[in-house]
């Protein structure tokens, strides 16, 4: 799980007096997270930055939009600009270190497959990939058909990693003949065997790697990954071994690639210097075997500033893609010149960095439950002593005994608890104490968040009084890291910016589940456990952003209570401002009934057989089964999520 950072002071006041757009961008983090590739406009309107300082895509527009052409919220926007920036700032990086260290192999990196496979974005990453010679990596069999089959420069590689069989290795080898640069990367000992017999078999040379298991471990929440304990690699005896091997049937010039990975998600360039370090010495050493390495794969890792904090924290990253590609090429370059071996061509597989900014979750807050700010009335003459306790603590809260007064009301809550269970108070008498400490806890927590450090029995008060604002979506659908591993991502209103948001409230999506809920939320000193929103407005809608969620989301997401895939929509900037150059809708309730193995025909005979029993008892009239019969038929083919932009279909019976 990511390591909790210790609270640090909290600000004292709000420090906007006047609130602007820009204010809006500083609370939520925009300018820290968001890489300059988002702002907000003066519409007050979450936008994509525009080349130089122009206009942007306005996202409330953008969603409008969607909704007019008859797509239903969520909606995932792919922004292909976005996309292509990333492209630019990692080869970039690189080109720059390389100059910086007179740097004479090349870079060619590749993208894993697994990070996000929907043909979409594989289409566009090939597209924007392909005059910079950006490959793919492939860790299973499907992985690997779309490799070849969409991957069409020759000067890009593949990277074949993964558990193998003699399909997986054939269909490798056999991809070589359409001239793909194609590395089956040997990551247990009895792949040698199992790939020189395939090869021999079909009588095409591969091009082999081998993974070794480095010591050195990345941090983060998947720190357990990597290390000597780590699934894949061999470790220096295997190594050893397969050379061994690859000599005594004479393939030793087959292998031509070095393959490692410290892990996903690395917060700390530390780790980095470690693991690149002990890479090079693998590097070197195994050149000494006789060993014709030309390609260096130094795997994944490279992090994604989530809550742009710039730290070591397991949703941040204390470094840059510059200052990363800088001690690549640094360490790399450096055990060459001392060992007189010539600069080997540099592979990583950085995923999360190349995508996970590139897409946005819109949802919409359906409805909101919070504390009432209105003061609850005084009590009636002959109302039970506990109820009077907590109206008497209620009335003395101020600045210099809050504390004292959060501990008195607790035990007046406790007490009534007690009385209500033992049979001595009654429904309206518990209903008085809640209420009264329920405000009770709100006027202390005001008084609390100006303290620059908050008491650990006060910590809690923030949650304890925040608003749930019920969303329109699935997290195990749409973030399930957050709920599996606590992962961050940044939220924030796309509209209404120019308005200071005064709500404290956490989101809960529409499962029926305890757990969909997002309760943690970026901020630069500490995770936040509500978010400040704005007050819904009847008959207007309101719209959240949840960004960065272009890594994993998609392909890890769930069908918790039958949820499916949301709306999807490419777009990308053009002379008219924006283009929404490829839309989708998001699964039908047929689509998902599928996933679990039921069938149209299957479910109508069985409801057919409902209602003419229904008929024949006189439960039914023929115009209420007709009515059901189309209702059914109508809702298998809508979207799984709630119906919050349209009328819903009337019958008249």
């Amino acid at each position: 799980m990511p390591q909790k950072r210790p609270r640090l002071q909290q600000r004292k006041t709000n420090p906007f007096d006047a609130w602007t757009p820009a204010s809006a961008a500083e609370l939520y983090g925009l300018d820290r997270w968001g890489q300059g590739i988002f702002t907000v406009n003066d519409a007050g309107h979450v936008a994509l930055a525009g080349p130089d300082g122009n206009p942007g895509i306005d996202v409330k527009n953008l969603v409008k939009e969607i909704q007019m052409r008859g797509f239903e919220l969520p909606a995932l926007i792919r922004f292909t600009d976005v996309l292509a920036h990333r492209f630019r700032v990692l080869h970039e990086s690189f080109a720059k270190a390389m100059r910086e260290h007179d740097y004479r192999g090349a870079f060619r990196p590749v993208y894993p497959i697994k990070v996000n496979q929907h043909r979409h974005v594989i289409e566009d990453i090939v597209a924007l990939g392909g005059p910079l010679h950006h490959g793919l990596e492939a860790g299973s069999k499907p992985e690997l058909l779309i490799a070849v089959s969409h991957l069409g420069d020759p000067d890009a590689v593949i990277i074949c990693n993964g558990f193998k069989d003699a399909e997986y290795v054939d269909t490798a080898l056999l991809s070589r003949r359409l001239g793909h640069n194609i590395f089956l990367v040997i990551e247990k000992p009895f792949e040698v065997d199992l790939i020189l017999d395939r090869a021999r078999a079909l009588g095409i040379a591969p091009l082999l790697g081998v993974r070794i298991k480095l010591s050195a471990r990345g941090r983060g929440a998947w720190e357990s990954s990597s290390g000597d304990r780590s699934k894949f690699g061999l470790d220096c005896q295997e190594i050893i071994q397969a050379v061994q091997t690859l000599k005594r049937r004479k393939a030793l010039p087959w292998l031509q690639l070095l393959h490692c990975h410290i892990g996903s998600q690395v917060t700390d360039i530390q780790r980095f210097k470690t693991a690149l370090r002990e890479a090079g010495s693998f590097f070197r050493e195994i050149r000494k075997l006789g060993v014709p390495l030309t390609r260096l794969d130094l795997g994944g890792g490279l992090a994604v500033d989530y809550d742009g904090s710039k730290t070591n924290f397991a949703s941040s990253a204390n470094y840059t893609p510059q200052e990363y590609a800088a001690d690549v090429v640094d360490a790399v370059s450096h055990v060459c010149n001392e060992a007189g071996l010539p600069h080997p061509d540099i592979t990583i597989e950085s995923g999360r960095a190349l995508v996970a900014h590139h897409a946005l979750l819109v949802i919409e807050a359906l409805s909101c439950t919070g504390p009432d700010e209105t003061p609850p009335p005084p009590p009636r003459n002959g109302v039970h002593e506990v109820v009077r306790r907590i109206c008497d603590i209620l009335e003395g809260i101020g600045p210099k005994n809050f504390q004292e007064a959060f501990h008195d009301a607790l035990q007046a809550r406790q007490d009534a608890l007690v009385l209500f269970s033992h049979g001595h108070l009654g429904l309206a008498e518990r209903a008085a104490v809640e209420t009264r400490f329920r405000h009770a806890c709100r006027l202390i927590n005001r008084h609390a968040r100006v303290l620059d450090y908050v008491p650990d029995d006060l910590a809690g008060l923030e949650r304890m009084t925040a608003a749930t604002y019920f969303c329109n979506f699935s997290v195990f659908q749409s973030i399930p890291d957050h709920w599996a591993i606590r992962q961050l991502f940044p939220v924030m209103p796309l509209h209404r910016l120019r308005e200071k948001p005064a709500v404290p409230a956490i989101l809960a999506d529409i499962t029926c589940d305890s757990d969909g809920v997002v309760d943690q939320f970026v901020d630069l000193r500490d995770v936040r456990h509500t978010l400040p929103l704005h007050p819904l407005r009847r008959g207007e809608p309101y719209y959240l952003g949840v960004f960065l969620v272009g890594a994993y989301q998609e392909i890890l997401g769930d069908l918790h209570n039958l949820f499916g895939d949301t709306t999807v929509a490419h777009v990308s900037s053009s002379s008219a401002g924006y283009a929404i150059d490829k839309i989708a809708r998001g699964d039908a309730i047929m689509d998902v009934l599928g996933y679990v193995q039921f069938t149209r025909d299957g479910m109508f005979n069985r409801l057919r057989e409902r209602v003419e029993g229904a008929l024949k008892r006189g439960d039914l009239s023929f115009e209420e089964s007709a009515a059901l019969t189309r209702r059914f038929e109508l809702l298998l083919d809508a979207d799984t999520y709630l119906n919050s932009g349209r009328a819903p279909v009337k019958f008249e019976l």
